[in-house]
This record gives structure tokens, sequence and C-alpha cells, in this order.
């Protein structure tokens, strides 16, 4: 998210002389050239713009008069504003710190509201029949056990693997690909590190890891901040380091 930049109230200033122009604005627009189309093309991505900015605002609670913001543009390409340029300095800034404070709120109450659904998910599912719990908090489940080698932190490993949100959600997947991943193991997140040592090759494990474990507070897309994630990783082999180079 972002306030409005020079260069979109430059955008919004097309928008308005448009606007002003009430005459032909009541006409259809005339799109037989080129030109006419591009410049018809910029004035809705523009519009578009202005329109979901306006709406990122009201998300927040800030509520702006687009008729005004128009009015504002107008009066500025016209060089007479009701505000002098150190008022609209000081509402701008005075704009942004809402904004930012805002956003930060709403990011606090998120923050919250995922540490609790997180420790409510992992306390329910440490009582499932067949769930361990490592001192570190993270939990897993032997979904087929073998005899194989464990690897080490320091091994590459090769496995298959799905990731998903604790309400199901599936955000990656080796098996989608249709090729499995290769990776050092002390170069992943510390759940992965510390759970793929358990497995042997050959066996197929479910990791419930906390978010303190996985990305923490970082926002990863679909992975928001603080979220719990579930991996079923199958490991396929421990590469060797020569091999791992290639």
């Amino acid at each position: 998210m972002r306030l409005v930049t020079k260069m979109s109230l430059v955008a919004v200033a097309v928008i308005t002389l448009a606007a002003c122009q009430k005459e032909a604005a009541q006409q259809p627009a005339v799109l037989d050239t080129d030109e006419a189309k591009q410049s018809y093309s910029l004035g809705v991505s523009v519009g578009r713009y202005l329109d979901s900015t306006l709406d990122e605002y009201s998300k927040m609670g800030l509520s702006l008069d687009s008729a005004l913001i128009l009015r504002g543009v107008q009066d500025a390409i016209a060089d007479k504003t009701a505000l002098n340029e150190e008022e609209v300095q000081t509402m701008m800034t005075a704009l942004e710190e809402q904004f930012r404070e805002k956003q930060a709120a709403i990011a606090e109450a998120e923050a919250a509201q995922a540490i609790a659904a997180g420790k409510t998910y992992l306390e329910e599912n440490a009582k499932k029949e067949g769930v361990t719990v490592t001192e570190s908090g993270l939990q897993y489940e032997v979904l087929q056990a073998a005899d194989g080698a464990k690897p080490a932190a320091t091994d590459t490993v090769k496995v298959h693997y799905t990731g998903t949100l604790t309400d199901g959600t599936k955000f990656d997947s080796s098996l989608d690909r249709g090729e499995p991943a290769q990776f050092p193991l002390n170069r992943v997140i510390p759940g992965w590190t510390e759970g793929v040592q358990l497995m042997n090759v050959g066996s197929k494990f479910k990791f419930t890891i906390p978010s303190e474990l996985a990305y923490g507070e970082r926002d990863m897309g679909v992975i928001k901040p603080n979220s719990v994630l579930v991996f079923e990783v199958e490991l396929l082999d421990i590469v060797k380091a020569e091999t791992a180079e290639k």
C-alpha cells in the first residue's frame, strides 16, 4: 500500500481535465486512431488506480472526498489553491502518518489473532494419537516408517513434500511439480532442519511447525505472519556432497 505520489497526482490531473470538459464527457468517446485509444486507455488505467487508492484509504478508516481530490488537482492546475504550499505539505504528512498508524494497528491486531489461533491449533494437535512434541515445540507424526539412514544438518537431502496452512490451504508441493526438491538441510526453516533429521530415508512424516520455527513475523504472501505450517514430507535420499555440488 502507498499514498498518492506526485506521479499519480499528475495522473489524477488527466482525469480532472477530462471530467471538466462536461460537454465532451456527455458524448461517446471517439476512438478512431491509435492515439485516441492510447489516451482513453491511459485515462481508464489512471481511473482504476485512483479508485483502488481511495479503497485502500477506506479500508483503513480514512474517508477521503473524491470530488475534493479532483477539485484540488483542478485548482492546482489553475494556480488558485485554497491552501498554501506549507499547509498542503502539513496535511499530506498528517495523512501519511494516519495511514501508517492505521496500518500498524491492523497488523498488530492480525498478528495477535494469528498467534492465538496458532497456539490453539498446536495445543489441539498435540493431543492427537501418534503426535510427538519435541523440546523446541515442533510436532511430528510418523506416517510411514523406514530403516534407512538419517541425515545430519549439514547434509543435502532429496524429498517430496506438500505444505499447507492450518486451514488446509496448499501453498507448495513438489508432488504437484512432479519433481523432488533437493536442498542443504541447514539452509531451510528451523522446523525442517530439526524435523528431517528425525527421519530415516524412505520414511514419511507429518510436521506441524510453530511459526517461530517457520517464517515467524515475515509475510510470505499466502503464508501470513505468525502462521503455523503443516508439511507432509517423504525423505527419498541423502545426497552425497560431491553429487550435490554438480
